[in-house]
C-alpha cells in the first residue's frame, strides 16, 4: 500500500507529465516555428508477472502493478504458482479499491495457471511486460515480445550476483564486525532478496585470511531456514549441487543440504575463474550462498571487475581516506550496476524516489529503468507531440493557463505559472 501511496504523490505532484512546451514563433527567420508541446501518456495495458520472492512488494500490487497504473496503464497480472492464494486476496483488495474509486472496469485483471505466459505477451493488446524473476525466464518472454507483429518492451529484473568489495584498511579496522553483518546480509530472508549478496572480493593479506576465517565461522553458526517455496528450495540445491561439482570452487563452509530447509554455504572460486569469464561464477544462485574472491593487487582487483556482468548492486566497504584512494573502483562499477553502497549491505531495497533497482544486462533486460522507486513509472509512458494545437484542444497539461498547476519547461525554463 505504500508504494501505491508513494505514486499518489507523484501523480499530485504531476511531473510525470513530462509537459515541454515551445511556443509558436511566427516572425524567426528564416523559418517560422510552430507551436510545439509535449507531454507523456501511458503505453497501454501492461501485463506484469508475479515474483517468486516477494508474494506482495513485487507481486500484485507490487511496483510493477502500482507504477504502469500511475502511468494510466491497465494491467493484467499473472498470479506466481507459489503463493496464488496471497495474490487472490491482494487482488481482490485492488478490484475493491478501483470499484470504491470510479475507476474504469478491468483497470485490473489477475489470471492464474501453467502455460498461459506466452498466450498474455503476445496478446494484441499488450503493450509492456513487466517480470520479476530469473534470467532463463525472462529472456524467453523477451524473446516473445520481440518477435511480435508489433513488437513490445520488457521490462525484465532477472539475475544478479552482487558483489562486495572489502578494501584492506577496512578488515584491518574492523574485519570481525564486517564479518558477522556480511554473514547477516546473506542469510537475510534465506537468501531470497534480488539483492543478496553472492559474490566477495578481497585484496589477499593477512587481514582477509582472518577475515574470511571469521565469516565462515559466522556462516557456519546460521540455522537452516524454510524457503518460500518447494520450487526454490529445489532449485537452490540444484545450484549447490553445480558448485560442489565445479573443479575450480572449494566449499568453505556450511553444513550439508537435506530435508526441506535451506543450508547456508561458503564458497571459494580462483580469480583466474573471474577473469576467464567462467558462466557459473556469474550465474545467482538464489538462496543463502556466496562465493569469495581473493585478488592479488590492484590491478586484479580492476580485471576482476571488468570481468563482471550488468548487477543490481555493488558494494564498497572501506574507510574514508581509502574510499577517495579506490575512487576509481567506484567510477569503474557505474558502468557495471545500478546502486553503489559504501559501507553497507544491498539486501533491503528502499521504496522512495530516489531509488533505482536495475542495472545493465543481465541484470535488467533494459538498463535505463527501474523496478522500484517513482522512477519506474517511465518505463510506462511515452512522449506525445502536439503541433498548433488551439488551447481549447490541447491536454490540461498542456494548456496555457496550466490548471492542473505542474511545473513544466516553458522554452527551457522551468515554470508552475500560466502562460
Amino acid at each position: 500500500s505504500g508504494q501505491l501511496r508513494l505514486f499518489a504523490k507523484v501523480l499530485r505532484r504531476g511531473d510525470f507529465h513530462g509537459a515541454r512546451i515551445d511556443r509558436a514563433l511566427p516572425d524567426r527567420q528564416p523559418l517560422p516555428r510552430p507551436d510545439l508541446r509535449q507531454y507523456r501518456i501511458g503505453l497501454g495495458p501492461v501485463a506484469v508477472f508475479g515474483a517468486s520472492n516477494f508474494p506482495l512488494a513485487f507481486s500484485t500490487a507490487g511496483g510493477d502493478t502500482a507504477s504502469a497504473l500511475a502511468a494510466g496503464c491497465p494491467v493484467v497480472f499473472k498470479a506466481h504458482s507459489g503463493h496464488m492464494a496471497t495474490a487472490e486476496w491482494v487482488a481482490d483488495a485492488i478490484i475493491r479499491g478501483a470499484e470504491k474509486t470510479g475507476m474504469p472496469a478491468g483497470v485490473f485483471n489477475m489470471i492464474y495457471g501453467g502455460g498461459v505466459g506466452e498466450w498474455l505477451v503476445k496478446h494484441p493488446a499488450i503493450q509492456a511486460v513487466g517480470f520479476t524473476g530469473s534470467l532463463k525466464g525472462g529472456n524467453a518472454l523477451s524473446h516473445m515480445a520481440a518477435n511480435r507483429a508489433q513488437p513490445i518492451p520488457v521490462f525484465a529484473e532477472m539475475s544478479s550476483i552482487n558483489p562486495v568489495f572489502l578494501l584492506p584498511e577496512a578488515l584491518k579496522v574492523r574485519g570481525e564486525q564486517i564479518a558477522a553483518q556480511l554473514a547477516g546480509s546473506v542469510t537475510l530472508g534465506c537468501g531470497q532478496f534480488c539483492t543478496n549478496p553472492g559474490l566477495v572480493i578481497g585484496v589477499r593479506s593477512p587481514q582477509f585470511s582472518s577475515f574470511l576465517e571469521t565469516f565462515c565461522d559466522h556462516m557456519n553458526q546460521q540455522p537452516a531456514q524454510t524457503m518460500l517455496n518447494a520450487g526454490a528450495l529445489v532449485s537452490y540445491s540444484r545450484g549447490l549441487g553445480e558448485l560442489h561439482e565445479h573443479p575450480g570452487l572449494t566449499h568453505l563452509a556450511g553444513r550439508p543440504q537435506q530435508g526441506n530447509q535451506a543450508q547456508s554455504q561458503v564458497f571459494k572460486a580462483d580469480v583466474s575463474l573471474l577473469l576467464k569469464g567462467d558462466e557459473l561464477l556469474q550465474e545467482e544462485v538464489f538462496g543463502p550462498t556466496t562465493i569469495v574472491i581473493e585478488v592479488e593487487d590492484r590491478a586484479q582487483l580492476a580485471a576482476a571487475l571488468h570481468g563482471l556482468r550488468g548487477q543490481l548492486t555493488a558494494t564498497l566497504i572501506g574507510e574514508a581516506e581509502e574510499l577517495l584512494e579506490y575512487r576509481w573502483l567506484a567510477e569503474l562499477l557505474q558502468e557495471k550496476v545500478g546502486r553503489i553502497l559504501l559501507n553497507g549491505y544491498p539486501t533491503g531495497v528502499e521504496v522512495c524516489e530516489a531509488m533505482v533497482h536495475g542495472g545493465p544486462y543481465p541484470a535488467t533486460s533494459d538498463s535505463r529503468g527501474t523496478s522500484v522507486g517513482t522512477l519506474a513509472i517511465d518505463r510506462f509512458l511515452r512522449p506525445v507531440c502536439f503541433q498548433n494545437y488551439p488551447d481549447a484542444l490541447l491536454p490540461e497539461a498542456l494548456q496555457n493557463g496550466n490548471p492542473l498547476g505542474i511545473r513544466r519547461l516553458v522554452e527551457g525554463e522551468v515554470t508552475q505559472s500560466a502562460l
